[in-house]
C-alpha cells in the first residue's frame, strides 16, 4: 500500500506540468504556452519519467503475467501504458502524426491506476485490522509470581505452568486457569458478546482478556501459538487467504477479459485502418485497451469477502471457509445438537415443590446448606439456583455422602438429606405427586427430607439458553426449518422442542449416527446447516453443507466445521445467514458493475457511435475506468455497516418478517 500511495504523489507532482506543457492539451483548453520552444520538451521528458517510474509497478505484474501464461489486468495496463507512450514519442520526433500526442492522457493514465491501486490496498489493509487488534489485546508485559516476588517478564517468554498476576484493568497474557480471586472478565475481544462474564477458581480465561474490576492469579496453560487469540488470527487469515467458488468465477472473467479486450483491440484497429484512418486506429485501439482494464472486476470479490470476514471476526464468527459463507444464503434447514448449543448442557434447578407447611425459599436453602461439601454436578446445580436466588445458605456439619442414594448433613440441629428414589425407600417414603409429570418431561428429581421426612422435591433438568427462543424465531422468520438432534430420550427432547417451537426433532440419536440423520435431509432436497459442539458431531458436521461449531472461543481449532462462533449463543447462526446474503448482494452488485462497464463502455471506446459524431476520449475512458474501481472500492466498504451481534441478527430477521405481514 505505502508504494503505491508515495508513487501516486509523487506522479500527481509531475503530471501537473507534463499535462500543462503539452500543446495537445493547451490547444483543448485554448491556452498559449511560453515563447522559447523549450516547454516542447518537459512533457516528453517527464512523462518518460512516469512511464518508466510511476509504470513500473504494473509493467513488472505484466511481465510475471506474461511469464506465467495468466494474462490479466496487469498485462492490460502495461500494454494501455506501452502503447501510449510508444506512440507519443513518435508524435515527439515528428515520426507519427502530431494527434498522436498522449503525453497528457499517459499522465493522467499512470495517476488515476495508482491512486485506484492505492484505494484497493488500502481497501484490502484495513480488512486486516481484525488481526492487528487481536494481536494488540495481548499486554506488553506480563507479571510472574516468583516466590514472594512479582517479576516482570515477556508474555513470549512464560511457560505453561507459571501463575501471573493479573491486576484490575489488566488483560490476561496467556490462556489458563484462575487459581486465587475472582472477576468480571471482558471476554468481547473474543465471543463478541458485550457482557462481562463472572470467572473465579479453577474456572478458564483467555489470552487478551480483561480482568475488569479485581485482581487475579492464573496459572499459564497455553502459550504462543496454541492460545485461543492465535488461533482466532490464524483463522482469520486463512479464510482471507482461502479460495472461493465466487472468486474463482471472478479470476476466470478477468482473463477472459484480457482475450475480449484485445479482440476488440484488434478489431477497432482492423476497421478504423481499413476506412483509411489510422491515426484514429490508434487513438481508438489505445483507448479500447485503457477502458478494458479489469481493474473493477478484480476487486469486485476478494474486497468483498475480506471486508465480510473481518466484520465476522468482530462479531465473534469466524469464518474458516469462505465456501461456508458462501453456502449459508441457500441453507433451508439448520439442525441444532440439543445439549450445550440449545441448552446450557448442564444441570439446573428448573423447578421447586414444597409439601403443605413449607415455603420454596426454605426448601431450597435446605437443600443448598447440605450440599454445600458436595463437589457433584447436581449439588452445584441446587447451590448456584439458592445463589440466583439469593438466598441465605446456613452451615452446616456432620457431611456425609452415599452414592446412588444421596447427601445428608446436619443444618441448625436438623438432619437434612437430598436424594433420589433410594433414599425415599430407605425411609419408606413416598415421592410427591408432581414427580410423575416431572419424569415424563425428562427430569432429574430430587427429595428433600427433613428428620426423615419429606419436605418436598426439587426438578433439575438442562436448562434451555435463554436466547434459543429468539434464535428458533427468527429463523423460522428467514424461512428455515428448525430441526433437533439429541442422544436424549424422546420425552426430554419433545419437552424441549414444544417450548422452542422447534419443527422436526431426532431424539435417542448416538453421535455416530448424527451424520445419517443430516444426509437424510439433504435427501430431501434440503440445504442443511448442522450447529454442534464440535467434538462428538464431527462427523455431522463435516457431512453438512455448512458445518457450524459453537462455544468453541476455546477451541477455535475444530477442522470439522467451516464456522466457528466464539460464543455459545444460538442466535449468531442469524449472523452468519444475515452477512451470507449480504456479501452476496454485494458480489452481485460489484461483478454487475465492473462487466456492464466493460460491456458498454468497451464498444463506445471502439468508436461504435462515431457515425453520430460521438467517439470516447481516452482520457474520459481512464476516469471511467478508474471510477469504476472506485465505486466497487466504496460499495464493498457499505458492509462495515452491518451490526453482527447476535441479538441484533436475530431482531433483523423478525422485523423483517413483521415488515412482510
Amino acid at each position: 500500500m505505502g508504494q503505491f500511495r508515495r508513487l501516486f504523489w509523487i506522479m500527481l507532482v509531475l503530471a501537473v506540468p507534463v499535462v500543462g506543457f503539452n500543446d495537445m492539451f493547451a490547444d483543448l483548453l485554448g491556452y498559449d504556452l511560453p515563447a522559447g520552444g523549450w516547454d516542447w520538451w518537459v512533457s516528453p521528458v517527464l512523462g518518460t519519467v512516469m512511464y518508466a517510474w510511476g509504470g513500473q509497478p504494473f509493467l513488472t505484474g505484466a511481465v510475471e503475467e506474461i511469464r506465467t501464461r495468466k494474462p490479466g489486468m496487469m498485462l492490460l495496463i502495461g500494454l494501455a501504458i506501452t502503447v501510449a507512450f510508444l506512440a507519443s514519442w513518435g508524435a515527439s520526433l515528428r515520426v507519427l502524426d502530431h494527434e498522436l500526442n498522449f503525453w497528457w492522457e499517459l499522465a493522467l493514465l499512470v495517476v488515476i491506476m495508482l491512486l485506484g491501486h492505492w484505494i484497493e490496498m488500502r481497501s484490502l489493509a484495513q480488512t486486516t485490522s481484525a488481526l492487528d487488534s487481536l494481536a494488540a489485546l495481548l499486554p506488553d508485559e506480563a507479571e510472574k509470581v516468583s516466590g514472594e516476588d512479582i517479576v516482570k517478564v515477556a508474555p513470549g517468554d512464560l511457560v505453561v505452568g507459571d501463575v501471573v498476576l493479573v491486576r484490575p484493568g489488566g488483560s490476561v497474557p496467556a490462556d489458563g486457569r484462575i487459581v486465587d480471586g475472582s472477576a468480571s472478565m471482558d471476554e468481547s475481544m473474543v465471543t463478541g458478546e458485550s457482557k462481562t462474564v463472572r470467572r473465579g477458581n479453577g474456572e478458564q480465561v483467555v489470552a487478551g482478556t480483561v480482568a475488569t474490576d479485581s485482581g487475579l492469579r492464573v496459572e499459564v496453560t497455553a502459550i504462543g501459538e496454541d492460545t485461543a487469540i492465535a488461533g482466532i488470527q490464524k483463522l482469520v487469515a486463512d479464510a482471507q487467504a482461502s479460495s472461493s467458488r465466487a472468486q474463482r468465477i471472478a479470476d476466470k472473467a478477468a482473463a477472459w477479459l484480457f482475450w475480449f479486450a484485445l479482440g476488440a483491440a484488434v478489431v477497432t484497429a482492423t476497421i478504423w485502418s481499413l476506412i483509411g484512418l489510422p491515426d484514429s486506429a490508434v487513438v481508438r485501439t489505445i483507448t479500447v485497451l485503457v477502458i478494458a482494464c479489469p481493474h473493477a472486476l478484480g476487486l469486485a470479490i476478494p474486497l468483498v469477502v475480506s471486508i465480510a470476514t473481518e466484520r465476522a471476526a468482530r462479531g465473534g464468527v469466524l469464518i474458516k471457509d469462505r465456501l461456508a459463507l458462501e453456502s449459508m444464503r441457500t441453507v433451508d434447514a439448520v439442525l441444532f445438537d440439543k445439549t450445550g448449543t440449545l441448552t446450557r448442557g448442564e444441570p439446573t434447578v428448573t423447578g421447586v415443590e414444597p409439601v403443605t407447611g413449607r415455603e420454596e425459599e426454605e426448601v431450597l436453602a435446605l437443600a443448598a446448606a447440605a450440599e454445600s461439601d458436595s463437589e457433584h454436578p447436581l449439588a452445584k446445580a441446587i447451590l448456584g439456583a439458592a445463589r440466583n436466588r439469593e438466598l441465605t445458605v446456613s452451615s452446616a456439619s456432620d457431611f456425609s455422602s452415599s452414592p446412588a442414594v444421596g447427601v445428608k448433613a446436619s443444618v441448625n440441629g436438623t438432619v437434612i438429606e437430598v436424594g433420589g428414589p433410594y433414599l425415599l425407600e430407605q425411609h419408606g417414603a413416598s415421592e410427591l405427586p408432581v414427580a410423575e409429570d416431572w419424569r415424563a418431561q425428562g427430569a432429574i428429581i430430587l427429595h428433600v427430607l427433613a428428620g426423615g421426612e419429606v419436605i418436598g422435591a426439587l426438578r433439575l433438568a438442562d436448562e434451555i439458553r435463554p436466547e434459543s427462543q429468539a434464535a428458533v424465531d427468527a429463523l423460522h422468520a428467514a424461512g428455515a426449518q428448525v430441526v433437533m438432534i439429541t442422544g436424549d430420550a424422546q420425552a426430554v427432547a419433545d419437552t424441549v422442542a414444544k417450548e422452542l417451537g422447534i419443527d422436526r426433532v431426532f431424539a435417542g440419536v448416538r453421535p455416530q449416527d448424527k451424520a445419517a440423520k443430516v444426509a437424510e435431509l439433504q435427501d430431501e432436497g434440503r440445504k442443511v446447516a448442522m450447529v454442534g459442539d464440535g467434538v462428538n458431531d464431527a462427523p455431522a458436521l463435516a457431512q453438512a453443507d455448512v458445518g457450524i461449531a459453537i462455544g468453541a472461543g476455546t477451541d477455535v481449532a475444530i477442522a470439522s466445521a467451516g464456522v466457528i462462533l466464539a460464543s455459545s449463543d444460538p442466535r449468531s447462526v442469524l449472523s452468519v445467514t444475515e452477512l451470507s446474503r449480504a456479501s452476496y448482494r454485494k458480489m452481485k452488485q460489484n461483478l454487475w458493475w465492473a462487466a456492464g462497464y466493460n460491456l458498454i463502455s468497451v464498444p463506445l471506446a471502439a468508436g461504435v457511435l462515431a457515425p453520430i459524431g460521438f467517439v470516447l476520449p481516452m482520457s474520459i475512458g481512464a476516469i471511467l475506468m478508474s471510477a469504476s474501481t472506485v465505486v466497487v472500492a466504496l460499495n464493498a466498504q457499505l458492509l462495515r455497516r452491518l451490526d453482527l451481534t447476535p441479538a441484533q441478527s436475530a431482531k433483523t430477521f423478525l422485523d423483517q418478517q413483521q415488515v412482510s405481514q
